[in-house]
């Protein structure tokens, strides 16, 4: 089954099979498919993102039930060596500290098991609540990548580069 995590009000567990409809209607809300789009196909969307050889995807467990998924992955190069990460919420689950918990528990996890010393994180530079989220585990502002992402009105738009070393993990 893989590592399971255990923040303060979160559980990541490795994402199956399993959970794809749960994570297709959360990425199907409006306010998470503005920022997860995955084209008219959204189940096939979250299908590639589990089997995806590169990332491992688990899903934020709130009081038994899915809440959303947050992936990882990693730069193994010795020069180069980071991690970094991505997430989604269910709206109904913004704005009560869920996301700063999952995202400090897999940064926790990444630093104290993986021995990585640096991670990263690039949210769309408008979203000021994600920015908020990721401020509040350590991470900083390190630039704007400039049109770096399309939107899904087919628009590019800069995202905020982040990253939080080792010692800075709140």
């Amino acid at each position: 089954m893989g590592t399971i995590l255990h923040g303060a009000h979160v559980t990541l567990r490795p994402a199956t099979d399993d959970d794809i409809p749960a994570l297709v209607a959360i990425r199907s809300t409006p306010e998470v498919y503005a920022r997860w789009r995955g084209g008219d196909d959204l189940a096939d969307a979250v299908a590639t993102d589990l089997k995806e050889p590169d990332t491992e995807t688990l899903v934020v467990v709130v009081a038994g039930q899915v809440a959303g998924a947050i992936q990882w992955y990693a730069e193994n190069d010795d020069e180069y060596r980071h991690a970094g990460i991505d997430i989604y919420l269910d709206p109904a689950h913004h704005g009560h500290g869920l996301g700063t918990d999952a995202v400090r528990t897999l940064a926790r996890h990444l630093v104290a098991d993986h021995h990585y010393h640096r991670l990263i994180i690039d949210p769309a530079a408008d979203n000021t609540a994600a920015i908020r989220c990721y401020e509040k585990v350590g991470f900083r502002p390190v630039g704007t990548m400039r049109q770096y992402e399309r939107g899904p009105d087919g628009s590019w738009h800069d995202n905020l580069l982040m990253d939080l070393l080792a010692d800075e993990l709140v």
